[in-house]
């Protein structure tokens, strides 16, 4: 079955660029005069009484079926989201558009008379496609037991809800203290936009409005629950893709209540930043203090495709020599953290996985920005030397 909705058009007239001044404040003042109650029409070559009709195909073939239908029309134009031109115009009120990424669009609506003015709603539908999904089969996978290791912690995500045990979630956009997070990001962080399903975590960047911000992802993090001192780390991760997505799978020193970013120390296992063709590419990153903040790290590029096509599994191997980074055991950076001014990493880090959305290293999101974009977690596994 489709999904299916009706929108009643409240008799409001919008006011084309084109028509002369002496309209204007006739045009102005118009909708105080009219109401879904009281269908006289004050001019007949205006539009009355829109209905819009759209189903929302559930094969997952991205089609949209839309009938509207309103008095005294003489033309009908659909357009997708903020977009200036219609993508179609007919006289019939009937339209199918096929969408061919999912994420949740605006369908504006609109009604012409031949005054010029029109009626309009904008109805928002979700797209959902099928044989697109990537399921958990696909990519890279490690083992759970490697000669001369000790599993010391996993998380699996093998129940039905985020383990209180392991994690816990930061809330807001960082303001006061910290607004933006530091990097002027766009997104409200929020628990609801995390879940265990399948074996998976998903984490979920929308395109919504709450307290004062445009976009909501969620930040979870094992501290004063898990932290660990040396070992190999092994994240198997599916990355969400669009200009200014930033997933991230990263650590914070123990210690960072105390002295503080960056004498604390932060270890970025995974960093990703979309949009431009960046989705092939992933970062591995140290921040530490040398008299003010520095950094070292290195890249990864994929042969081909991006990192949403399948799976992959990025580890860190850390001891009290080196911090290696790879990307399906394939190494790609390898950084001495023995001198004296490198002491923030010879302590407990702790987990921090989320996605940000804008900021000053990827951009903002822009038009061929698609929500939602999600990052999924098939697991989390630490190791340690025996």
């Amino acid at each position: 079955m489709a999904s299916k909705l009706a929108i009643v058009c409240i008799k409001t007239l919008a006011m084309p660029l084109h028509l002369p001044y002496r309209y204007i404040i006739f045009l102005f003042f118009s909708p105080l005069f009219l109401s879904c109650e009281d269908d006289e029409v004050l001019n007949p070559d205006d539009p009355a009484n829109l209905v819009v009709d759209v189903e929302v195909a559930d094969d997952g073939s991205g089609m949209v079926f839309i009938q509207a239908h309103a008095d005294n029309a003489v033309e009908y134009q659909l357009r997708i989201g903020a977009d200036d031109d219609p993508v179609e115009s007919n006289i019939t009120g009937t339209f199918e558009y096929e969408f061919i990424q999912p994420g949740t669009y605006d369908l504006d609506v609109r009604a012409y008379g031949s005054s010029g003015r029109y009626l309009r709603q904008v109805i928002p539908v979700t797209i959902d496609l099928g044989g697109d999904d990537v399921t958990p089969d696909q990519g890279y996978v490690t083992p759970l037991h490697y000669d001369g290791w000790e599993l010391v912690w996993h998380d699996e995500f093998d129940g039905n809800s985020v383990d209180p045990d392991n994690w816990v979630f930061e809330i807001g956009d960082g303001c006061p203290d910290l607004c933006g997070w530091g990097n002027n990001e766009l997104q409200y962080y929020r628990e609801e936009n995390a879940w265990v399903e399948d074996g998976i975590l998903t984490i979920e960047a929308r395109k919504e409005s709450f307290d004062n911000r445009q976009y909501t992802s969620s930040r979870m993090k094992t501290q004063g629950k898990q932290s660990f001192q040396y070992g190999r780390i092994d994240i198997r991760a599916l990355l969400p893709a669009g200009q200014g997505v930033w997933p991230a799978l990263w650590m914070l020193g123990n210690d960072i209540t105390s002295v503080g970013w960056p004498k604390c120390g932060e270890i970025d296992i995974m960093e990703m930043i979309g949009g431009n063709g960046r989705e092939n590419t992933v970062h591995g990153t140290l921040h530490w203090d040398l008299n003010g903040h520095v950094q070292a790290g290195g890249s990864y590029t994929l042969s081909s495709g991006t990192f949403g096509d399948e799976y992959h599994v990025f580890t860190i191997i850390w001891d009290e020599d080196t911090i290696t980074w790879f990307v399906n055991d394939m190494q790609f950076y390898q950084i001495d953290i023995t001198p004296d001014h490198m002491t923030e990493f010879h302590q407990e880090f702790f987990f921090i996985f989320n996605v940000a959305v804008g900021g000053n290293w990827p951009g903002n999101p822009d038009e061929t920005t698609v929500f939602p974009q999600q990052m999924r977690v098939d697991y989390v596994r630490v190791f340690q030397q025996i």
